[in-house]
């Protein structure tokens, strides 16, 4: 799916009465923590049989026969579920999931012939629990069916079941339903064993009216005419599968097919009003599906690959087993009307979506602990899979980006370790963060480059051949490839000799199963270079649990050519050949880990910048920008020392330094808008406007250049615009006024209306025609950027009610909005006051724990820098509830924020007065020195 500690929200039985111990199933190894001093009570006041968050082992689904009948009129579902069960345990108890269902009936089915015997039910919804009682024992080896019939609403939220709507070109609305079930959800649309290691087959039949389609998992063999019109389609039995990957929709959508090389039908569905924006993403996913099929080596195992556009969709996108579903804007391109920033992301999205079809769907991880192993793969192969099926999109210009978001978090002691103990709903929706995604992808990257690329596609080709249709650890990936030949499976491994004696699960612990990175500073002493390995959060209280093992590589200024080294102690001692004017530790930054270069060692790479940068390449010219201004935080580098190395980017036209270097800047004044200091703040926004002026200068207002350039562009120019820089204004103003009287006909061009609109939603009139456009608009991306564009401008106030109704502006599209509008020096007290009005209402509709909520939380508050701001922000969150959120980990992550915000504007704000001091008047001199020519 394509984004923390927390407080475990129930305690857990640990001692019951002898009557009970005795009716108890038998015990998952939980790793349970926490008890209570009284059993469970079901919903009727009996005890509930079973004491633990996780369902016990001693009966395991193999088969669901699944009847599903939802009912777009009345918005709610009728179903009924039968389970083939294996017994491990003698038990006259079946404990499984349900949330929010009604059951109408259960019963334990006769073996042979029709009869059943009726089945207790007890419900223990804090766990989403049932418990189906029977007054005969089921015996260990056996086989047994259950059966339950059920019914509930449409979920009002994006998860579970869930209704979904869309308004058509002539103003109708209609409704759909599809489903969200990763993580916890398939409990809300049926009775089921919903943990990721109870995989089963599912044959699913689902009830419609004509006017509709359905879809799911699998192909549908056949449709059943029933009295009153009703339609009944049968779908193929799927593969072994976890509850989780199971999905079915009911809608009027169309769909445009083609078929892969490999004879896989690829479909691609819509609305029918936007069924003509679906050629590009059908295009792109019967490319990656035949890229994976080959470079994975292991045929994909359906015969069909259905993407689906749903109108409300909270995440980006879903990688259900054979029917993949996205939010529209992840899927629908009109090449008139969509950006470079689309093309690049929906491509991005199709590609995580299907590398899921193998990391994930067909490898699962045993419990969410390891999501990592889905996500971060998942997130690695987008890049691996769109560099060779797509090179035109330059995906190598982007991968870097992710690294920094991933060690903004994990630079935090609220971050944790990749693979991380989970129990509750709400913790395991924490996991789908940034660690999971980027930090696993940047720690795969740093592997892969580490064994060779060749060693590495053949130790993740062995765990997915030897692990199909089965649940994982960390530690199978590890061995799998730490292995050279193996005998059983065929491989012929070319991996250099030394691969041979590598531990990769020695290696691989140290990044994943403690939070954070290190830091590595390095000193050079004529030929001897003097290492040091430490935790990059310095006076951080937190303890390693182990000594990284850190590839590190380098080039100096006498060899392009990367040398490499092992660093597994916390200090060692390289010798070069020969003395050098600048060593460059880790190379296009390919490791996960930060430098700091001691003595002359920053001058000199400084210097290096100033005088032939592209010595170095973009991706090692980003790092050290990120690296200087991170390490200005923990006090191994001296502001000026940043703020010097920054003076270069004046030359720089990369796509990869020069967002870095604006996202390192660009915060600063950021901080200094919530402190209420103008005179600083303007001379911070000019210092950048000026850094920039010539790049910024020198762009077209047009869609003109490579994937990168063109992404750039739209960068700059809505900078320029936003801090009105006069030809971006001018030029900005124009194109808005022309396309307005247009009555918004007009084509702009893609990549700069963006900037057009930001400007043009300054004034109430322009902000009126703006939204009116965005309310009748059909175009995914064009919406997308009329949305950015209301929401930044100073007006924004009417946004994010507009938002939260849902009725124009879709209530999926809140977070972003909400976020927005607290960037905006006028909007920031008015996000924060929406928040947290509106938290109840929030958490219900988002889930606890999920991505959505912590980007609002942490978005909105972490540019504040007073303490009148903590304050108030620790009194609202402080005021919380276990069950509304207070052990969120994205709280504590905004507390950590807001006071290193703090620290960092009252240690450094005289340093930076009087660095921007000393550049103007440098300007000064220099103006007056050619005057005088």
């Amino acid at each position: 799916m394509t984004t923390l500690t927390v407080t475990i929200l129930v305690l857990l039985l640990v001692s019951f009465a002898p009557s009970l111990a005795a009716q108890l199933p038998g015990n998952h190894d939980t790793n349970d923590k926490s008890s209570s001093l009284l059993p469970p009570v079901a919903t009727n006041g009996q005890p509930f049989p079973w004491v633990h968050m996780r369902l016990p082992e001693t009966v395991s689904p193999i088969h669901y026969d699944l009847l599903v009948h939802p009912n777009l009129t009345s918005l709610d579902f009728t179903g009924a579920v039968q389970i083939q069960l294996q017994v491990f345990e003698d038990t006259s108890t079946i404990i499984l999931h349900s949330k929010e269902l009604q059951i109408a009936k259960a019963e334990l089915l006769a073996p042979e012939g029709p009869g059943s015997l009726p089945l207790q039910v007890l419900e223990y919804p804090a766990f989403h629990q049932l418990a189906l009682m029977s007054d005969v024992l089921l015996v260990r080896g056996g086989m047994y069916k259950v059966r339950l019939e059920f019914s509930a609403n449409l979920s009002d939220s994006f998860h579970g079941f869930y209704k979904s709507s869309y308004r058509t070109t002539t103003g109708e609305v209609r409704f759909m339903a599809s489903t969200q079930f990763e993580a916890t959800s398939a409990r809300a649309a049926f009775p089921c064993f919903d943990e990721p290691a109870f995989k089963a087959n599912f044959t699913i039949q689902i009830r419609r009216e004509s006017r509709h389609i359905a879809l799911s998992n699998m192909p549908k063999v056949k449709t059943v005419e029933l009295p009153g019109g009703v339609l009944e389609d049968h779908f193929d039995t799927s593969v072994r599968m976890s509850t989780y990957l199971v999905a079915f929709i009911v809608s009027d959508f169309q769909s445009v097919s083609k078929t892969t090389s490999h004879g896989v039908k690829i479909s691609v569905y819509a609305v029918p009003d936007k069924i003509n924006q679906t050629d590009f993403a059908l295009n792109a996913a019967v490319r990656l599906l035949d890229f994976y099929d080959d470079y994975f080596d292991i045929p994909y195992p359906l015969p069909k690959q259905d993407l689906a556009a749903i109108p409300d969709f909270q995440s980006g996108a879903m990688e259900n087993w054979g029917l993949t579903t996205y939010r529209e804007a992840g899927l629908l391109f009109d090449p008139n009307k969509s950006s470079a920033s689309d093309k690049l992301g929906i491509t991005m999205v199709i590609a995580h979506e299907l590398a899921h079809q193998w990391f994930g769907n067909l490898v699962t991880m045993q419990w969410w602990n390891d999501l990592w192993l889905n996500e971060g793969f998942a997130k690695f192969m987008e890049f691996v899979s769109v560099n060779i099926t797509n090179p035109e999109l330059q995906v190598n210009d982007f991968f870097l980006g992710k690294c920094f978001e991933a060690m903004e978090v994990d630079s935090l002691s609220s971050s944790h370790p990749v693979s991380s103990q989970v129990d509750t709903p709400t913790q395991i929706q924490e996991m789908f963060d940034d660690v999971s995604y980027d930090k696993g992808a940047c720690i795969l990257n740093m592997l892969r480059d580490f064994l060779t690329p060749e060693a590495f596609k053949i130790g993740i080709v062995r765990y997915l051949r030897r692990y199909s249709y089965q649940n994982t650890v960390n530690s199978h990936l590890w061995e799998s490839l730490t292995n050279g030949r193996l005998k059983d499976d065929g491989f012929c491994s070319q991996e250099k000799a030394h691969q041979h004696t590598l531990d990769v699960r020695a290696i691989m612990d140290t990044w994943t199963l403690q939070e954070g990175f290190p830091l590595v500073t390095v000193e050079v002493r004529g030929r001897q270079v003097r290492l040091m390995r430490e935790n990059v959060s310095e006076g951080s209280e937190r303890e390693n649990v182990f000594l990284w093992q850190v590839p590190l590589t380098y080039i100096t200024s006498s060899s392009n050519t990367v040398h490499r080294f092992l660093l597994k102690t916390r200090t060692d001692v390289l010798y070069l050949p020969e003395e050098v004017e600048w060593v460059k530790f880790n190379v296009d930054m390919s490791g996960y880990y930060m430098v700091h270069y001691e003595g002359e060692g920053w001058r000199s790479l400084t210097s290096l910048l100033l005088t032939n940068h592209r010595a170095l390449s973009s991706n090692d010219r980003a790092s050290l920008i990120n690296n200087a201004f991170q390490l200005v935080s923990v006090g191994k580098v001296g502001l000026d020392t940043a703020l010097d190395l920054s003076l270069y980017l004046s030359k720089e036209t990369d796509i990869m330094p020069v967002t870095q270097g604006l996202g390192e800047l660009v915060p600063l004044y950021k901080l200094m808008e919530k402190r209420d200091m103008e005179g600083l703040e303007n001379q911070m926004k000019d210092y950048i406007v000026e850094l920039f002026r010539g790049l910024i200068d020198r762009q077209t207002w047009s869609d003109e250049g490579s994937v990168s350039q063109r992404v750039l562009r739209s960068y700059l120019l809505l900078f320029g615009s936003v801090r009105n820089h006069p030809p971006c204004v001018a030029t900005a103003t124009h194109l808005f006024n022309k396309w307005r009287a247009s009555d918004g006909n007009m084509s702009l061009p893609s990549d700069v209306s963006l900037a057009v609109f930001a400007i043009g939603a300054r004034d109430p009139e322009g902000w009126d025609f703006l939204f009116e456009k965005y309310r009748h608009s059909q175009h995914t991306s064009v919406k997308s950027r009329i949305k950015s564009a209301l929401s930044i401008s100073p007006l924004q106030h009417k946004l994010m009610e507009q938002s939260l109704a849902g009725e124009v502006m879709k209530t999926q599209d809140l977070p972003h909005v909400v976020i927005s509008v607290s960037r905006n020096p006028k909007g920031y007290k008015l996000a924060w006051d929406f928040l947290r009005h509106n938290w109840h209402t929030l958490v219900k509709k988002f889930d606890l724990g999920s991505h959505s909520i912590s980007g609002m939380v942490t978005g909105v508050t972490n540019q504040y820098s007073t303490r009148e701001m903590m304050d108030e922000v620790r009194g609202f969150f402080d005021s919380l509830s276990e069950e509304t959120g207070s052990g969120l980990r994205c709280i504590q992550q905004t507390y950590e924020s807001i006071e290193e915000n703090i620290r960092w504007m009252d240690q450094h704000l005289p340093q930076l007065k009087a660095w921007l001091d000393r550049q103007a008047q440098g300007a000064r001199t220099e103006t007056r020195g050619h005057e005088d020519l």
